[in-house]
Formats: C-alpha cells, sequence, structure tokens
C-alpha cells in the first residue's frame, strides 16, 4: 500500500493507502494554523524580553590615547594591565560598558586608592597617570547603582621610587556627616550676631552717623565673609546680601547692585545717610530672611564640605587679592583675612578625617595660619591698607603665601571629596 505524505504524491508503502478526505484537509490545515501562530507568539514574547533588546554600539578603545591599554566596566575591570615595573606608569582606560563608571586603582596592602578616574563615560577612552611603589594591586570598577567589580590583584615590582603617588583612605558621605553637621551649627551660630551688626550698620545711617557707618559696615561685612563655605547654599541670600559690582563698570553705576558692596559704594563715595538709608534697611531684611530661610534646612552639601575650605581662599585670590570686588572701601585685605578665618573654620570639623588621610595636613595648617599674619601686618591700628600701597615686594610676597595655601587645600578637596565604599 501507499502511504500519503501530505504533498499529494504517494510513496511506496502498501494497497490500501487511500488519500485523506476532506475532513482531513482540515485537521492539516487547523494544525498548520496552530504552529504558525504559536511561532509569531513566541518570536513576539521573545522581542520583548531584556535579552532580545537591541544591541548598543560602544565605541572602540582609542588607540590615540597615551598609555598601557587597560579594559574596564561591568563585567570586566582591569583586564590588559599585569602589573610591571615599579615607577611612573600610564593607563589608557577603556569603558567598554553602555554606562558611566567610576574607576579606582587600590593598593591590596592598605587598601588606599592610588588612583581615582571619575565619571568615565560609556565608550570613553582616559589616559590616566600614577608613580607606583612595589607592591599588589587591582582595578576597582563602580558602575552607577551597581556594585563593585574588581579586577584580578596584580603585582608591581623593582626598587622603590621617589614620589610614589600617595594613596587615599576614601571618604564616604556617611563620614562626612558629622563634619557637615559641626559645621552647620558654626554657620548658624554667626547668623543672630550678623544681623544684630546690621541693625546697628542700619540705625547708624538713619541717625546720620556716617563715621560710625563705615565702621560697622566692615565689621558686618567682615562676619559675613567668614561664613563663605556656605555661599553656595544661600543661594539668592547671597546675591541680596554680598552681590560683586558688575564687571568693567563703577559699583555706583550698577543698578542692579544691592547689599554690603551697594552700601560700601555709598558710604565712601560721600552720599548722604538719606540715599543710603533703604539699602541698609533692605540689608537687614535679606540678612533676616537668611535666618529664617535656613532654620533646621541643611545649609552644606556633604559634596561640598572639603571643595570649600580650598575654594574660600581661591575666591579670595581671584576677587580681593585683584581688587575685583572693592567698591570704595579698599578694605580687601580685611577681607581676605575674614576669608582665612572662614577657611579655618571650614577645615575644623575636617581635621579629625584629616588625619589619618592627609600626610600634608600640618603644613597645610601652618600656611594658612602665616598667611594670615602676613595680611594681619597690614592692619595699621584699626586702618587696612589699600591693595595699592603695597610694595612691590610686599605684594609678592602675599601672592606667594596665597598660592602656596590654596595649593595645600587643594589636596584637602580631593582627599574629602565623597567616594563609594569599595569593600
Amino acid at each position: 500500500m501507499d502511504f500519503w505524505n501530505g504533498s499529494g504524491r504517494g510513496v511506496a508503502g502498501g494497497d490500501d493507502a487511500q488519500p485523506p478526505t476532506r475532513g482531513g484537509h482540515r485537521l492539516w490545515a487547523a494544525l498548520l494554523g496552530a504552529v504558525t501562530t504559536l511561532a509569531l507568539v513566541v518570536g513576539l514574547i521573545a522581542s520583548l524580553t531584556p535579552d532580545a533588546a537591541p544591541a548598543v554600539d560602544v565605541p572602540h578603545a582609542d588607540t590615540s590615547i597615551a598609555g598601557t591599554p587597560v579594559t574596564v566596566g561591568v563585567d570586566v575591570c582591569g583586564a590588559g594591565w599585569t602589573g610591571g615595573d615599579a615607577g611612573p606608569q600610564t593607563f589608557a582606560l577603556w569603558n567598554n560598558s553602555i554606562q558611566g563608571l567610576e574607576v579606582y586603582l587600590e593598593d591590596d596592602s592598605d587598601e588606599h586608592i592610588v588612583l581615582d578616574a571619575e565619571n568615565l563615560g560609556a565608550g570613553a577612552t582616559r589616559t590616566a597617570s600614577v608613580v607606583l611603589a612595589p607592591g599588589w594591586y587591582e582595578f576597582v570598577c563602580l558602575p552607577t547603582d551597581e556594585e563593585p567589580e574588581h579586577g584580578p590583584p596584580q603585582q608591581v615590582t623593582g626598587n622603590p621610587p621617589t614620589g610614589t603617588t600617595p594613596g587615599i583612605v576614601p571618604v564616604t558621605r556617611n563620614d562626612l556627616l558629622p563634619a557637615v553637621s559641626t559645621y552647620e551649627r558654626w554657620i548658624r551660630s554667626q547668623l543672630p550676631a550678623l544681623q544684630h551688626q546690621m541693625t546697628q550698620l542700619d540705625a547708624d545711617i538713619r541717625r546720620g552717623d556716617l563715621t560710625a557707618a563705615r565702621h560697622d559696615w566692615l565689621t558686618a561685612h567682615l562676619r559675613y565673609e567668614t561664613l563663605g563655605a556656605a555661599y553656595g547654599a544661600f543661594g539668592d541670600h547671597d546675591t541680596a546680601i554680598n552681590g560683586m559690582p558688575a564687571s568693567g563698570r563703577p559699583a555706583l553705576d550698577d543698578p542692579h547692585l544691592t547689599g554690603f558692596h551697594r552700601i560700601e559704594a555709598l558710604l565712601w563715595s560721600g552720599a548722604p545717610a538719606g540715599r543710603i538709608a533703604p539699602y541698609t534697611h533692605r540689608l537687614v531684611g535679606a540678612v533676616a530672611a537668611l535666618r529664617a530661610d535656613f532654620v533646621g534646612q541643611q545649609l552644606v552639601d556633604t559634596l561640598d564640605m572639603g571643595l570649600r575650605s580650598h575654594e574660600i581662599l581661591e575666591n579670595a585670590i581671584q576677587f580681593e587679592l585683584t581688587g575685583a570686588s572693592d567698591a570704595g572701601s579698599h578694605t580687601n585685605l580685611a577681607t581676605i583675612d575674614a576669608n582665612l578665618t572662614g577657611t579655618t573654620q571650614a577645615m575644623r570639623p575636617l581635621r579629625g578625617l584629616l588625619r589619618q588621610r592627609d600626610p600634608d595636613l600640618a603644613a597645610t595648617e601652618r600656611w594658612i595660619a602665616r598667611s594670615q599674619r602676613l595680611v594681619c601686618s597690614f592692619d595699621h591700628h584699626g586702618r587696612w591698607l589699600p591693595l595699592e600701597e603695597l610694595s612691590r615686594t610686599q605684594r609678592e610676597g602675599l601672592d606667594a603665601a596665597l598660592t602656596q595655601t590654596v595649593e595645600l587645600l587643594s589636596e584637602v578637596a580631593v582627599i574629602t571629596d565623597p567616594r563609594r565604599a569599595i569593600s
């Protein structure tokens, strides 16, 4: 007999074979339709699963970047580096993943970080250099919102070089919270005194005592300048209280200038008290608003705590030492003195963290004190020497001292930059 193979043609098999009936055709058609539908459903489900998502092209490593090629990412970290000789080493870090990440090179002997490449974008290649002592090291990759990926430990051999890159014990946000809290308490403790001094200045103006007003203006302004580490948190309040004169025009001609520097320009230009009174009254209100807005609120972000201790004096060099902020009182050196006091106050809560992390802490504090003594030498019984009266030798000595101090403070900013824990 013949067997039916579904094609309409018989194959040898026997005489009793019969072609399928019309019902048989309907059965085969139903089965074929069911199989086709199932295939479509399976295909649709597969297209919706994450594994079937369209591939994201990650750029190849940029071979023009100098250094030993090292692949870092989510699933691989440190591939391509095998240790090598002690001394200077340069890496071309290539992020082969589809998300940004931070990359550490960790000294396995003490878990200190000797390299920190932040914000390495997806597919990006970046060069990074270190000077390594003999020992064991490993790369650690920290993708956003994922667990760290540790690379294989690699041995660096040879003689200890000079000038090795110092390792950093990571500082986390939690580590910084006590310092932030201490610093904020100090800031808030200064605001009532600032408001009292502003009220006194306003009273001087209202009774027409311009001599007392100039004295009290400086007293209040210097207190505010000690709060420099919090200026980022004060936002629009800072503009209203201590906004800078517009560049390239006299302060008196700046229609948008308010606060301390507007009052300064008027006081030292011989303006009558009646013209100054609206601005002192407004400044009293601005300080009161500052106090009211920041009761019980966080003033300083943990990201900014160490950075501010550096930026206070950096801004002093940029705006005070150049005279850019002078609106007529010629008291920039007094302001730099206040900024150095503010730097000391910002550093104080960080000392516990810095003692075990910053080998230059003692030198940094010595240079802050040395710079402040030098600045204070220009205070002649309450009359601060104007910048233009400094001799060339005095100016060069002041520039050098402040620059050296800022350089040391930049290390504080690096060390206290919050990092993720990797253990």
